[in-house]
């Protein structure tokens, strides 16, 4: 992985010649490790032309740099505890005679930026923009490798659940144990707080679990995912406890099973990025379901939980291949609940097999 790290920083380094920056100053946590291999510790990263310098607080235990060995190309500059790295990182790139400095102004505070100026003297601060979001976008096989293993742990912690007695416990009990047992299968924690909606609360959108004890007939919507060496997944089931489900029930499971079939079916390398969401929301319509949802179908997944590509109605830009994204769609009826369907997949050319599904945890209306 060192030399997938060294590779990186060399796209970062021509990027920056191509805009006249002599130095870049990475400090937003998800790519400092990117670009590093360093898990998020208030890490930043100053990368010249010729030295990559990683200010670090240096009151980390040893392991805590990351996962990863760092490359021997890396020089780890120990700061203070209690000091900011940017402002440690910003006094070295004058020592090495900077001239001009691209910082994330996206990530910065103004506070922080206008110290970093204040330190920089002599230093001409221009903007990185998103350069290392946009090289982060398409995915290597290590980092689609480690995605593989996050759903996983996400899938095995969802299935042990639902062999277990759920009538009776609590949203917000069942989130925790859901976190729980993705940790103890591997995972760094939890890629983002885990829902779990119960009757009325089913199939909402960011629905945060109450003390709602789940009931015989309720629709239970699960949304989680799992963190592994950085890397999150996103799923989303939906299912009926206890009895057969009621008519309704299996109607709108149906609808919303399939406008994500729809969404799944139409990712694809040049596939422009609304697309997908325009295949899944066409059949939600066609149903009756007209409000015009805020939500996208999905977007990119990674480092962060939410990443470019946005697969909304009027996102712009096509589609690449290796790039991991989120296809789902839900219908939230007031008062009787709903249904989400989620699923992380990569996006792959047909001849190597169309879009790669991550996450397998079945999406039949099971009765629990």
């Amino acid at each position: 992985m060192s030399d997938a790290y060294a590779g990186r920083r060399e796209r970062l380094r021509e990027n920056c010649s191509a805009t006249g920056a002599d130095a870049a100053l990475i400090t937003r946590p998800a790519n400092v490790r990117y670009l590093t291999g360093c898990g998020p510790c208030g890490a930043t990263l100053l990368l010249t032309r010729e030295r990559a310098l990683l200010a670090l607080p240096d009151d980390l235990p040893p392991d805590d740099t990351g996962e990863h060995l760092l490359g021997e190309d890396l020089t780890q500059l120990p700061v203070t505890a209690g000091t900011d790295t940017a402002l440690a990182a910003a006094e070295a790139a004058v020592r090495l005679r900077v001239g001009d400095l691209a910082v994330e102004e996206h990530d910065l505070t103004v506070t922080r930026h206008r110290a970093v100026a204040g330190l920089a003297r002599g230093v001409r601060l221009a903007d990185l923009d998103r350069a290392v979001e946009r090289m982060r976008v398409i995915k290597d096989e290590h980092e689609i490798a480690d995605l593989r293993i996050a759903a996983e742990i996400a899938d095995q912690a969802l299935s042990e659940l639902l062999e277990s007695i759920l009538v009776g416990r609590t949203e917000r009990h069942l989130a925790m144990e859901l976190e729980r047992r993705m940790i103890d299968h591997g995972a760094d924690r939890a890629a983002f707080p885990v829902s779990v909606g119960t009757g009325s609360h089913s199939g909402q959108q960011n629905h945060q679990p109450t003390d709602r004890r789940v009931e015989e007939g309720d629709f239970l919507t699960v949304v989680l995912g799992a963190q592994y060496r950085g890397y999150g997944v996103s799923t989303a089931r939906t299912f009926v406890i206890g009895a057969s489900p009621a008519p309704w029930q299996v109607e709108l499971h149906r609808l919303v099973f399939r406008a994500q079939r729809a969404g799944r079916e139409a990712l694809g390398p040049g596939v422009e990025s609304c697309v997908p969401d325009l295949a899944a929301r066409e059949i939600l319509q066609a149903a009756g379901h007209t409000e015009a949802s805020p939500h996208p179908l999905g977007h990119g997944i990674g480092l962060e939980i939410r990443e470019a590509p946005r697969l909304g109605p009027a996102d712009m830009g096509k589609l690449d291949s290796r790039v991991p994204v989120t296809v789902g769609p839900g219908v939230h009826l007031p008062g009787k609940g709903g249904v989400r369907i989620e699923d992380t997949l990569v996006v792959r050319p047909l001849e190597e097999g169309g879009p790669e599904l991550l996450t397998i945890t079945t999406k039949e209306l099971l009765a629990l």
